[in-house]
């Protein structure tokens, strides 16, 4: 894994940032090279870690207040004027509140506005339910002309915001709020709508987005002591899709299974389904939410009872090799 430039002992000690912290980096460094770049915030500039920008860069912040669906057409007029704004709020109201301004307003017109998707995932913890993004990528990846990343750590979350500004058209960055294990390091490659293979295996492929990445890492050195062989991808551009190195592994490794912080109907896992029983059917199986709403609760204890583990994904691999050697 050196070789891809990964952060060092993943499966051991690592260190943990949480990736609205690469959001709001990326913005601060956005905001002092590039005149243009504008945030927009809904009274939650210090949870999306927008504040830093508001206090450096006061005339080119706007504080709309609990009015995500006004937000989003503020940000498309901006787009219009040459601005290129940023939209940043929690996924629930952002790609659910103001999904028609989303979808009509901005993406219909292929407007050049950029969404900070936080809190994304039941990993929000204590907020529950009503605050936890588990249905945003599905009901985001049919809008067209949309781009959607869901970066796995601090140094990805950074690179998919200042990507993001240079792309001509709506963009998603979804990002949760809590620590995750940094697995990438400033130096890691990272390009927009191409896929990262982070170890080459032979007997099944698990590919992930988010902090799924990890999991997946973790449950492959874990397969590795049984004897199997795991490929592991972060296929953080959702949309559009890396289809040709999906399809790719599927094909070398006859067998495959996705891991995503998010409802396993419609999502991540559902797009990486339509893609390779198109061109490679294999046998798949997703780990994610299954078809339920989330809960209050410590994010650790969250991610365990939802199946979110690396646990999981080995459980997963094992069901998968069944119907492979069928």
């Amino acid at each position: 894994m050196n070789d891809l430039k990964l952060a060092e002992n993943i499966t051991g000690d690592v260190e943990k940032i949480p990736t609205r912290y690469g959001y709001g980096d990326a913005l601060l460094e956005l905001g002092r090279t590039n005149p243009d770049v504008v945030v927009l915030g809904a009274d939650l500039s210090s949870s999306l870690r927008v504040d830093q920008f508001a206090r450096e860069f006061p005339k080119r912040f706007i504080q709309i207040g609990i009015a995500e669906q006004d937000m989003m057409g503020v940000a498309a007029g901006l787009s219009l004027t040459g601005k290129v704004p940023f939209v940043s709020t929690y996924g629930v109201f952002c790609t659910g509140r103001a999904w028609d301004q989303l979808r009509t307003t901005v993406a219909y017109a292929r407007l050049n506005v950029k969404v900070g998707s936080g809190h994304g995932g039941i990993s929000v913890g204590p907020d529950g339910a009503t605050h936890q993004a588990l249905e945003d990528i599905a009901i985001t990846r049919t809008i067209p002309n949309l781009t959607i990343i869901v970066p796995c750590d601090y140094h990805e979350t950074k690179k998919a915001t200042l990507a993001a500004a240079q792309i001509k058209g709506p963009v998603i960055i979804r990002f949760g709020r809590e620590k995750v294990p940094v697995i990438t390091t400033p130096e890691t490659p990272f390009e927009v709508g191409r896929a990262s293979v982070y170890r080459e295996g032979e007997d099944v492929t698990i590919t992930a987005c988010g902090v799924m990445v990890y999991e997946s890492l973790i449950a492959a050195e874990k397969l590795a002591h049984e004897g199997i062989s795991a490929k592991v991808i972060n296929c953080h551009t959702v949309k559009p899709l890396d289809k040709e190195t999906l399809v790719e592994a599927a094909r070398k490794t006859g067998a495959m299974v996705t891991a995503e912080e998010h409802q396993v109907m419609g999502g991540f896992g559902s797009a990486v389904s339509e893609a390779i029983s198109q061109a490679c059917p294999v046998p798949l199986r997703m780990v994610g939410i299954q078809d339920s709403f989330g809960q209050s609760g410590n994010p650790e204890e969250l991610m365990e009872a939802y199946g979110l583990t690396s646990t999981a994904i080995v459980k997963a691999v094992k069901e998968v090799l069944k119907l492979k050697k069928r």
